[in-house]
């Protein structure tokens, strides 16, 4: 799938998952270095929040306005996924005062490579937005086309209320 990063094309490693198909399963790490696959957190659904850098301007207004609104849906499990290391994001989150929110690193890219999420090219992950239910079925998604944009939350949060009214 090609993308547009800073003006540059760039492709992931394939066709990530569709609406209705399956989420595939991957292993990354938590915020204690410790590994975590899908299924962990597919108690309840999930929201997955993918950034490229944590470390860069819209990644982090993406993860702070999601961490923000998701607070108040204690219903859903959420995460935020890239490839920058436990360190990295343990940093971003004390620097920024997030607590609550789950990172994860795909450093070691299992995630971005079972997904098809990954830009070789550039070793990050495609900046997309994901709601896959208990049965690892993806009900939303949102892939950027142009990775500098944010995503469209108003329309992920209406799906997130969509499905528990």
């Amino acid at each position: 799938m090609d993308l547009d990063f800073k003006g540059e094309t760039v492709t992931t490693l394939g066709q990530p998952p569709l609406v209705g198909e399956s989420f595939p399963d991957f292993t990354a790490l938590d915020k204690d270095g410790k590994t975590v696959k899908l299924s962990d957190f597919l108690d309840k659904p999930l929201l997955i929040s993918v950034v490229p850098d944590i470390n860069t301007r819209v990644c982090s207004i993406q993860t702070k306005h999601f961490n923000t609104e998701i607070d108040g849906h204690s219903e859903i499990n959420f995460i935020t996924i890239s490839t920058n290391t436990v360190e990295q994001q343990a940093n971003w989150c004390a620097a920024e005062g997030v607590k609550n929110m789950q990172m994860i690193s795909d450093v070691d890219h299992d995630f971005g490579e079972k997904s098809k999420l990954l830009i070789e090219a550039k070793g990050i992950l495609a900046r997309s937005v994901w709601v896959v239910d208990t049965n690892k079925q993806v009900i939303y998604s949102e892939i950027l086309k142009v990775q500098t944009n944010e995503p469209n939350y108003n329309k992920v949060l209406d799906q997130l209320d969509q499905m528990h009214e």
